[in-house]
């Protein structure tokens, strides 16, 4: 299966479905050797099959990308499986928490959205840089959002958490660009993925949606998976610490 990526291995969270899943496949139709990461470890077990029957590599495993230890036994399953490590796609997330007026916001829905799609991005960067290293060198990209440079009321700890994955990117960026390991993040705006099918199955929720896009349409996840694999990829070997904006115009507004 040439490409782009043949005799390389991937490592991609949040793999069970939306842009993790279409990344995974993007990658394997690309030569690479895939790992589908995600706490929904049956989907991910049927993903792997699925790219196995389409003549790919890939394996799967279920994580909790919150906890450290889980993290590191995440690239360790990847290790043992293929023997190394060269793109790792940190994509775990969970939508934002219920919205609310800044001063209603629970501690427990700041605490887990904090976790989840902050922490969890240092866990997994931590637990992958020895095994990039060990391998000469490697690619990171990290899935911030639009939410990294705009705002919206009643998402606070959403903002503030995808704010966080654009400023960890680049200062991971600064510090690992020595060791020959490029850290970028890709930013996605509205995209059809389960996390916002309920609005979009909603024709009055979809047009909202749509109007504040100046394409006028929601992104589909294959869109962002080809801008993933570009920063994967040597045709990006000098983009360090970037930001890739893949969301139709969205933050022009």
């Amino acid at each position: 299966m040439p490409g782009r990526f043949q005799g390389k291995v991937a490592l991609i969270t949040g793999a069970a479905g939306g842009i993790g899943l279409a990344t995974a496949r993007a990658f394997a139709g690309e030569g690479a050797a895939v790992t589908l990461a995600d706490l929904d470890g049956q989907r991910v077990k049927e993903a792997a099959g699925e790219i196995h029957a389409a003549g790919g590599k890939a394996t799967a495993i279920e994580v909790d990308v919150s906890d450290m230890a889980a993290c590191e036994a995440m690239v360790a399953h990847t290790v043992d499986c293929f023997g190394t490590l060269d793109i790792a796609f940190n994509n775990a997330a969970i939508p934002s928490a219920p919205y609310a007026e800044f001063t209603d916001a629970s501690l427990a829905d700041w605490e887990k959205v904090i976790s989840i799609n902050l922490s969890s991005v240092f866990h997994a960067m931590q637990a992958e840089v020895p095994a990039l290293k060990k391998a000469g060198g490697g690619a990171i990209i990290n899935t911030a959002s639009m939410m990294s440079f705009v705002t919206q009321p009643g998402m606070a700890s959403y903002i503030a958490a995808k704010h966080g994955v654009a400023g960890l990117t680049k200062g991971a960026a600064m510090d690992l660009i020595r060791h020959g390991i490029r850290v970028n993040a890709i930013c996605p705006g509205f995209v059809n993925t389960p996390m916002l099918a309920p609005a979009l199955q909603d024709e009055t929720q979809r047009a909202f949606i749509e109007s504040l896009i100046p394409a006028r349409r929601v992104g589909e996840a294959d869109e962002v998976a080809k801008a993933v694999l570009f920063l994967a990829s040597d045709d990006a070997s000098y983009m360090v610490g970037a930001l890739m904006r893949v969301d139709g115009g969205s933050t022009l507004n």
